[in-house]
């Protein structure tokens, strides 16, 4: 039996890899393009044509006419950030309610889901985690422990459903001893704005719908939010998200079957960053770690907040390698590292017993990274079009690691925007 296509896209370090930007690249070559996980906390940056878009919880493909994009189950969504996102969309000329289909089964993040979760990093005190505050992680608690709202409850009886779910949560929160409702009812007002805003899509059980289209032998391409070292079983825990954000998340997220899975797109940065507490082995304290966040105006898409810098771990990489199957690599921003004399990758972790591995331990926090130094290229690649412009010390580089990862960089970004990218043949 013939059938269409499914391909991955996934970060492979701590989030904001350009997942947005490359997702718009791949775009024109698939049918279809979903969201398998994650909430409005991810950011995905996307350039072109002198403008700039950030997108929270809508595909990336949504800028490319004739395509489907389609939130799936795994997804949670906010319906007020959800409607402020998709108006700014319409306002640039995208028509969204004849591209995106929303899942019936992907969870509501509720006003008091927002509360929750700060109570409960208020809660936790000099441990918190560094949540971004926008009800993600107790929307996926409700989930799991089977007491969710979902998009499919919008279409009956949704006004007893909303009641008894907020009931329940501010009876946790009085648990909790939370007391600041400041500006509740006028968030609240806006979210059941969101609702109404929301009827207008067309909600589908979005299994049935992406399997029908792979029998008519259209192809997929699944979009993963945050990266991979935030995944709740195999990320650096607990300062992860709530969700499974490898490429298995892919098949629960979309209720794809494990044997569709063709290429698994591994996206990651030439050096290293992330946002908010845990632990992060290469991160620099230093000059060199200010100059990297400041030329890759590293700041988040959705908060604003600066992240914390570091040269490239591929102990760690090639751990997500192994745990996402990936057989493409794609790395973004080479040309943050246009003017260093001199770039470090690191090789193997020391352990505190003086021993060293190239394997990621179950305790991440107490290693000391080994490091390689490279000469750098010193040289503006932004304008480059092809990789025969490639300094020979920049080709070293990628040549170097190919072969620690054992794995093809088979495209190559030199800038924000969709024309700065270069495919490798």
């Amino acid at each position: 039996m013939k059938t269409g296509k499914v391909d991955v896209l996934l970060g492979l370090q701590w989030g904001d890899e350009g997942k947005g930007k490359i997702v718009d690249v791949l775009t024109p070559r698939y049918d279809v393009i979903a969201r398998f996980q994650g909430g409005p906390n991810a950011g995905h940056t996307l350039e072109f044509e002198g403008l700039k878009y950030v997108l929270r919880s809508i595909p990336s493909g949504i800028f490319q006419g004739g395509k489907v994009n389609i939130i799936g189950s795994g997804v949670v969504l906010a319906p007020d950030l959800f409607m402020n996102e998709a108006k700014e969309l319409e306002k640039s000329g995208h028509p969204l309610t004849e591209r995106l289909y929303i899942s019936k089964k992907a969870h509501l993040i509720m006003p008091t889901h927002r509360l929750l979760d700060r109570a409960q990093e208020a809660a936790k005190g000099k441990d918190l985690v560094g949540t971004t505050g926008k009800g993600i992680g107790p929307t996926y608690t409700d989930k799991i422990s089977r007491n969710g709202l979902r998009v499919g409850d919008i279409l009956e009886d949704f006004t007893e459903k909303y009641a008894k779910h907020k009931a329940r949560h501010m009876a946790m929160l009085t648990a909790l001893g939370w007391n600041n409702f400041e500006d509740f009812e006028a968030t609240e007002a806006e979210w059941l704005k969101g609702i109404a805003y929301m009827r207008s899509f067309k909600f589908v059980d979005s299994e049935h719908e992406i399997n029908r289209m792979l029998k008519e032998e259209k192809s997929l391409l699944c979009e993963g939010a945050q990266g991979t070292m935030l995944d709740v079983d195999f990320g650096s825990y607990p300062f992860v998200t709530s969700s499974n954000t490898i490429s298995a998340g892919a098949c629960t997220g979309l209720g794809v079957a494990p044997n569709r899975l063709g290429n698994i797109y591994g996206i990651m940065k030439a050096y290293c960053t992330r946002v908010g507490s845990g632990p992060f082995p290469t991160e620099l304290f230093d000059e060199t770690g200010d100059k990297l966040r400041d030329i890759g105006h590293e700041y988040g898409a959705v908060t604003g907040r600066e992240r914390r810098c570091g040269w490239i771990d591929l102990v760690q990489l090639r751990y997500s390698i192994m745990v996402n199957g990936v057989t493409e690599l794609i790395m973004m921003k080479s040309d943050v590292l246009d003017t260093f004399a001199e770039i470090k990758a690191c090789v193997a972790y020391e352990l505190p017993d003086g021993s060293q591995t190239t394997e990621l331990p179950y305790d991440i926090s107490k290693v000391r990274p080994v490091y390689k130094t490279l000469k750098g290229w010193q040289t503006d690649m932004t304008k480059f079009t092809s990789e025969a412009q490639f300094p020979t010390e920049f080709a070293a580089y990628v040549d170097f690691l190919e072969t620690f990862l054992e794995t093809r960089i088979s495209i190559i970004s030199i800038g924000p925007d969709r024309a700065q990218t270069i495919e490798r043949k």
